[in-house]
């Protein structure tokens, strides 16, 4: 489904603040009306007390008409919106305005080092693990230009020897064999190994864990604890192992691709 509002959610959100401020204004003005009318009462200004009593029964109609109209202007239609490619074509554009590295690929969203995913049904988008509620665009621009400048916080060697006794799992026996062969394992073998449980793999998803493998090779952190050196294995140019790798964008908006690991004895 097309999105088909004629404003954008920043131009819609823009309106409505604006409405909002009116408001406000009106809403002052009814305070400093209602502080006369109260101080006629105080001073006992019986010429003064009508008049600030009209005076304030004005303001507050005025104020009441100026949040009905607030109130029917934002008539936003957030279904079509969120369900279409609305909202997602607009953050898009909004972030490469503001300077944010940011690219899309079957729908995942890739801003390094992080991975977007719009959750339409809850209004809210998950950066990684966090929930972020703050939809107007030009605002999550801004907020994702701040996590980008950030430095990349990756704990690589944990992740290194995390994916090792995934490796030594499913080798199991084998495993000293494996090692003086270099004996490769699909990586998304190793994926299903650590999303065994219930829900793991919605928690962290294939496009995740394709993303800390590349973050962990960026980081040139290859050798284990016990002094084992990792090798990521390309994909060969054979459709089977094609289709079987991982894919991950970089910051640089360039599609990598991983099919395996092996792990050897210096």
């Amino acid at each position: 489904m097309e999105f088909k509002n004629s404003a954008s959610l920043e131009q819609s959100l823009a309106r409505t603040e604006s409405d909002a401020d009116a408001t406000l204004r009106a809403a002052t003005t009814v305070v400093s009306s209602v502080k006369k009318f109260r101080d006629a009462a105080k001073k006992g200004n019986l010429r003064e007390l009508r008049r600030t009593m009209e005076a304030a029964e004005q303001a507050i109609a005025a104020l009441r008409q100026q949040f009905t109209n607030a109130r029917d202007g934002w008539d936003f239609d957030e279904e079509s919106y969120f369900s279409g490619t609305g909202f997602h074509s607009e953050v898009l554009e909004a972030a490469r305005q503001a300077g944010v590295k940011i690219f899309e690929r079957d729908r995942t969203i890739y801003c390094y080092p992080f991975l977007i995913r719009i959750r339409p049904q809850e209004r809210s988008i998950q950066i990684d693990k966090i929930i972020e509620r703050r939809l107007r665009p030009s605002i999550l621009a801004r907020h994702l230009k701040e996590l980008q400048n950030r430095p990349v916080r990756f704990r690589s060697q944990p992740f290194l020897e995390c994916l090792f006794s995934a490796y030594s799992k499913v080798l199991s026996h084998q495993i000293n064999e494996a090692l003086e062969r270099s004996r490769v394992i699909k990586l998304l073998d190793i994926y299903h190994l650590l999303t065994l449980l219930p829900g793991q793999s919605r928690e962290y998803t294939a496009e995740e864990f394709a993303r800390d493998i590349y973050l962990l090779d960026r980081s040139g952190v290859a050798t284990t604890n016990k002094g084992l050196v990792l090798t990521l294995v390309p994909p060969s140019t054979a459709g089977k192992t094609q289709r079987k790798s991982l894919r991950v964008i970089t910051e640089e908006g360039q599609e990598k691709s991983y099919y395996g690991i092996s792990f050897k004895h210096p």
